[in-house]
């Protein structure tokens, strides 16, 4: 993987759900990254939940060279026009240099559309939502909470999933950057998806 290791860019536009990437962008913080916003242009987005960000730096602004993880969330545009296509264009970019994207939700729609997952394993929120798309990877997909193709034939990694699993996506993520070892990314899971209690004190060891 090439790209800055330490930079980790959250794409928003209007309507994102906040929901869905909450998990991955705290915790990432709490372990050392920085995550910067990355927006259509600089001027304030709205997410679904109605809170208004400003971006960092406009699509146009962003490097693959400069990060460790491009992100793309679910939204109500992805599925209502061809207004966020530049961020599933953006996404075969940082694959092409190596660099891993993660999609969840409508996202992986717009991933579709571009192509970027005939090739990959992947999956989403259903099988059909992905196929009225008419993308040619359905022979692709896989019934799970989350993937992570690891980019076998020397694009980057792509992990997808779908709107019901943020914290199966946060795993992935977690694991694909090296955030946590084996023991820990379990405990995490457990403790975030399970409400396992016991899996604290595993997190909060050496």
């Amino acid at each position: 993987m090439t790209g800055s290791s330490r930079t980790v860019h959250l794409a928003v536009y209007d309507t994102f759900a906040d929901w869905e990437t909450g998990h991955t962008t705290a915790h990432l913080a709490r372990n050392g990254y920085t995550v910067r916003t990355v927006g259509p242009s600089r001027e304030p987005v709205t997410t679904m939940g109605g809170l208004r960000v400003q971006p960092d730096l406009a699509l146009d602004e962003l490097r693959a060279q400069d990060s460790a993880l491009l992100i793309l969330t679910g939204a109500d545009a992805w599925d209502t026009g061809d207004a966020l296509a530049p961020f599933a264009r953006a996404a075969r970019g940082f694959l092409d240099a190596g660099v891993p994207v993660a999609a969840i939700c409508g996202a992986t729609a717009g991933l579709a559309r571009e192509g970027l997952l005939d090739g990959r394993t992947h999956t989403s929120a259903v099988s059909f939502y992905l196929a009225a798309t008419g993308y040619a990877g359905g022979s692709r997909y896989v019934e799970a909470d989350a993937v992570t193709d690891t980019g076998a034939a020397g694009g980057g990694g792509l992990i997808t999933a779908g709107p019901t699993e943020p914290v199966a996506f946060a795993r992935e993520v977690f694991a694909l950057l090296g955030v946590y070892g084996p023991e820990k990314l379990d405990a995490w899971y457990r403790l975030f998806h399970d409400s396992d209690a016991s899996a604290y004190e595993v997190l909060q060891g050496e």
